[in-house]
């Protein structure tokens, strides 16, 4: 039984930043500790956040278009080693020789007159025919990955700003992203009347507030400029 490969450490950390910021690729596995992914699976280091962000390692998987965050102990810098057939050791040992007995075989014994047969009596027919093959058991079916769950969660804060975030299963595999309030409100329409009517209600206070904002800057431009004029004249 082999040990199981060393998660990143902050030297690996520390040498992959390195070939990042010189352009060349980063490769990694996936240990045990990830999940969704298979262990072992290979895997191209894409960048690398703050460690105070929880899942900082973005990574795209062999063979996939897009990326996941990964914690440094879900990842190993030490390739796994390939699964080999085992050889079979030694051919079989050969049975020994039957040696010769020296000893004369015994004559054979006189023959005996025929004995007399009697002709055995018919089997009785049995009725109907004979008893069909067992049908083979269909064989099970595999069972079938289920699927990770996926959480969309769409935020906006006081300022009328707004971001989304998707997690798959436990990973975070989208960072909150700046949305614009348009796109929001078009998304709004095809969503439940409840879910649009607070989205409504939310864009529509953002809205309120950059007018009065742009009510109060265009008074104190006002103010400037008559400021400006009575410096002038």
């Amino acid at each position: 039984m082999t040990d199981a490969p060393a998660p990143l450490s902050e030297q690996d950390l520390a040498a992959a930043r390195a070939e990042l910021a010189e352009g060349r690729p980063f490769p990694v596995w996936f240990t045990a500790a990830a999940v969704g992914v298979p262990v072992g699976g290979s895997a191209k280091l894409v960048s690398i956040g703050e460690p105070a962000e929880g899942d900082f390692v973005e990574v795209r998987p062999t063979g996939s278009k897009d990326t996941v965050f990964c914690s440094p102990n879900e990842l190993t810098s030490t390739r796994p080693p390939r699964r080999r057939a085992q050889k079979a050791a030694g051919k079989p040992a050969e049975k020994p020789k039957q040696e010769e007995s020296t000893v004369p075989a015994p004559a054979p014994p006189a023959p005996r007159p025929p004995a007399r047969r009697e002709s055995p009596a018919p089997a009785p027919e049995r009725n109907g025919s004979a008893p069909a093959a067992e049908e083979k058991k269909p064989a099970r079916p595999r069972a079938v990955a289920r699927p990770a769950e996926v959480t969309v969660t769409l935020s906006s804060t006081v300022e009328g700003e707004w971001t989304v975030e998707v997690v798959t299963g436990r990973k975070r595999t989208v960072r909150p992203t700046p949305v614009q309030p348009a796109e929001v409100a078009k998304a709004a329409r095809s969503l439940p009347a409840a879910v649009a009517e607070a989205i409504e209600s939310s864009l529509a206070a953002a809205r309120q507030r950059q007018i009065e904002r742009v009510e109060r800057l265009r008074a104190e431009l006002d103010a400037a400029q008559r400021a400006l004029q009575d410096l002038s004249g």
